[in-house]
């Protein structure tokens, strides 16, 4: 069943699994905030295995690309389309999320990471990127890093 994630009242409703549940929660949070204030977009996600299709499509991304595997559970995901940008969102068990910004014209295409605090790097990305932080009110330390999308999708 969707949710629409309130950046007001922060909730870990479907990350309850994730042992940074509350920091993932914000996290979550802090994109849901984002996308409204610069897009007015109600950011939305639902289960995981409600959206196969998307969570599919983010891991074949990432396979093609960096050859990346996430060892986590997939919890949440959402897709949804502001401006000329395509975006798809997983947010994993172990609290990490991942976005797929894709441009339907000639703009941008990136696979971003961001880990929630209190996490550790996930294995499979350890050695292959390093991550800035950021603070954020509602997810205190948030680290993140990115690659630019070479192939088409």
């Amino acid at each position: 069943m969707p949710y629409i994630v309130d950046f007001k009242n922060v909730s870990t409703v479907g990350l309850e699994s994730s042992p940074v549940a509350e920091a993932a929660a914000g996290l979550r949070a802090n994109e849901a905030r984002y996308y409204k204030n610069k897009y007015d977009h109600e950011f939305t996600v639902s289960p995981a295995d409600e959206l196969p299709d998307v969570v599919d499509r983010v891991s074949r991304i990432l396979k093609e690309e960096r050859d990346i595997v996430i060892e986590s559970r997939p919890l949440e995901a959402t897709s949804f389309q502001v401006e000329d940008l395509q975006m798809a969102y997983v947010f994993y068990e172990s609290g990490l999320s991942i976005n797929v910004m894709y441009s339907t014209g000639e703009g941008k295409r990136a696979v971003g990471f961001k880990l929630s605090d209190g996490m550790d790097v996930p294995e499979e990305l350890e050695s292959k990127f390093k991550f800035a932080r950021q603070k954020s009110k509602l997810a205190g330390t948030i680290r993140g890093s990115y690659f630019v999308i070479k192939g088409e999708y």
